[in-house]
């Protein structure tokens, strides 16, 4: 007798762009809501698993970066061997399975363990989008999705603090992992119910490692793609220094935990304006003019704002402004950087993007963690820290440039 196998529920037609939009910037926005919600918690999780030293508790977001900085590595090829859709689910799948076993940690390192985990779930679902955006949409209809995805992604940093903070109003903070558990499983039968598979079978690639070697030597051997990921992975450390350090500058140097999520939200916002600056001026002015002054406004901030911080005259309003207009030049770096990256990247495009997404990122998290490490109870640590991150980017990208600022490849073959 024979047993069929239970029927496969795949979705027949590809969605409309409004709602794979939004779907789209929903995964998106996973990993950001499960960074930013966790910075109210800091004191509660620290009374409750028994953490003694108060610098030890941004480890919650450092592992989870390191967790998702690793996961990039592999779920590009995997990806491209099994499909977008399986990749996705599952990821989507674990990603729920370690906020349950996160909420019900009983101690600090067995949550330490978890978040790891999920961060690598996350990485799953958030880096295998990209690619399936790609195989639905090319050209300008590709960056207007992308453009449309970034603009709502945007939301997610400013809200996600105070989506931690009004949890924490009403339940203890083990709720925060279940509010995160429960977003992922309506993405999970979301994507379940409604997205079909982008990959057809006939296009899906072989792990190979002669190929895996050449794609990697591609990669690193180019001047483009190291330097810029160089300079990226250095300015990163600046800002997970930031993410590992905001939730103590408010409630320690300034005495105003209750103000984080406002004054988050709105250091935040300087990240979505300028992605709207970018996308409305980059095809005017190219992404090297606009990321190389990025870089440099980023680092003369970071110097200014060190300089009060040293000094003693830093105060909550100047730390709030100061951080707003620093995450506007990250912004702007990021986005320029990231493309000018994979230039010359056309044939390895997947190899190359998990690696320039993944070491920075790892880089990121570990010296990050080192700069949540050195807080002393004022901003000095951080900014010193973020102005030697911007100063170390602005080398690596002198070098790769040959010491050539804001004047694009063409512009100097064309001698202008």
């Amino acid at each position: 007798m024979q047993h069929s196998s239970p029927p496969q529920t795949e979705p027949p037609r590809r969605l409309g762009k409004t709602e794979f939009v939004i779907l789209i910037s929903a995964i998106m926005m996973i990993v950001a809501f499960a960074i930013d919600s966790m910075l109210p918690a800091f004191p509660a999780i620290g009374d409750a698993l028994a953490v003694a030293d108060p610098n030890d508790r941004p480890q919650i977001i450092s592992i989870f970066l390191l967790g998702f900085g690793v996961a990039q590595l592999f779920v590009g090829i995997l990806s491209d061997r099994y499909g977008r859709r399986v990749i996705v689910n599952w990821s989507l799948f674990g990603f729920v399975l370690a906020s349950i076993g996160a909420a019900l940690s009983p101690s600090f390192d067995s949550l330490l363990v978890l978040r790891f985990v999920q961060g690598v779930f996350a990485a799953g679902a958030r880096v295998v989008v990209t690619s399936i955006v790609r195989d639905q949409y090319e050209g300008r209809e590709m960056a207007q999705v992308m453009s449309l995805s970034a603009m709502l992604f945007m939301v997610a940093p400013i809200l996600a603090p105070s989506m931690g903070q009004m949890v924490l109003l009403v339940a203890p903070w083990r709720w925060i992992f279940g509010a995160l558990a429960v977003l992922g499983l309506v993405l999970w039968a979301w994507v379940a119910w409604r997205l079909p598979e982008s990959l057809a079978k006939q296009d899906r690639i072989p792990i190979d490692r002669a190929n895996i070697v050449a794609s990697v030597r591609t990669v690193a051997s180019d001047r483009m793609s190291v330097g810029y990921s160089v300079a990226m992975g250095a300015i990163s450390c600046g800002l997970f220094g930031f993410l590992t350090s905001v939730q103590q500058i408010f409630e320690i140097t300034f005495n105003r935990a209750d103000l984080l999520p406002m004054g988050f939200a709105i250091m935040a916002s300087g990240m979505a304006v300028a992605s709207l600056l970018n996308a409305t001026i980059v095809r005017h002015y190219g992404m090297r003019r606009i990321g190389h002054w990025a870089l440099i406004w980023f680092t003369v901030l970071a110097g200014i704002h060190a300089a009060v911080a040293l000094g003693g005259h830093e105060s909550l309003a100047s730390f709030i402004i100061l951080q707003m207009a620093m995450m506007m030049g990250f912004s702007l770096v990021a986005g320029n950087f990231s493309a000018m990256a994979m230039e010359n990247m056309g044939s390895v495009a997947g190899m190359a993007s998990s690696l320039q997404g993944s070491i920075p990122t790892m880089a990121g998290s570990v010296l990050g963690a080192l700069i949540g490490y050195a807080f002393d109870g004022t901003t000095a640590p951080l900014y010193v820290a973020m102005l030697l991150s911007g100063l170390i980017a602005l080398v690596a990208v002198l070098i790769t440039e040959r010491g050539r600022l804001f004047v694009a490849r063409h512009d100097l073959a064309q001698g202008r």
